[in-house]
């Protein structure tokens, strides 16, 4: 048959090596991850809270006592040592104090660590904060005011700043 190839292939596997060389092996290797503790503030932006005393006339002389609400959550590596410090204000002299808004009287008020205000919480005092779950921590701040009955109606206020430290 002129102009027909064939061609035939064969496949030869295993013929002639070694078999060592078809043997199953095994080593170890390490796997490691280093965790740092820490924290992370969770929500609230920039706003840690409000501490809103509410709405009074102004001959009120009423002690008014509120929580911080809104604001942050802190998330914490379990274990880690969690401390704040809270400034002295916007209007600290010899103490913190609410301003009118629309003039130069003032309200004093206090900021204490523990709902029972049994806890000063100091100008620019560093405290530990306390907690149980390390994935909803709340700052624990509380105040009181004592209303005066002696200062012109309008809208008080302060703006404090907070540092956190672990």
């Amino acid at each position: 048959m002129k102009g027909v190839w064939y061609t035939t292939a064969a496949v030869v596997i295993g013929w002639g090596m070694p078999l060592s060389l078809l043997a199953v092996t095994s080593q170890t290797f390490q796997v490691s991850a280093t965790i740092i503790p820490g924290c992370l503030v969770v929500g609230g932006g920039s706003n840690y809270g409000n501490l809103t005393f509410g709405t009074y006339s102004a001959l009120s002389t009423s002690t008014v006592s509120v929580a911080l609400s809104g604001g942050v959550t802190l998330q914490c590596t379990p274990g880690v040592t969690l401390n704040m410090s809270v400034d002295g204000g916007l209007h600290n002299s010899s103490g913190r104090h609410m301003q009118l808004n629309s003039g130069s009287a003032l309200v004093t008020y206090q900021l204490f660590q523990d709902a029972a205000l049994s806890q000063s919480l100091g100008i620019s005092q560093s405290v530990s904060v306390a907690y149980s779950n390390a994935n909803t921590i709340t700052l624990p701040i509380y105040g009181r005011v004592q209303l005066p009955g002696n200062q012109p109606g309008g809208t008080y206020s302060d703006t404090l700043q907070v540092q956190l430290s672990w």
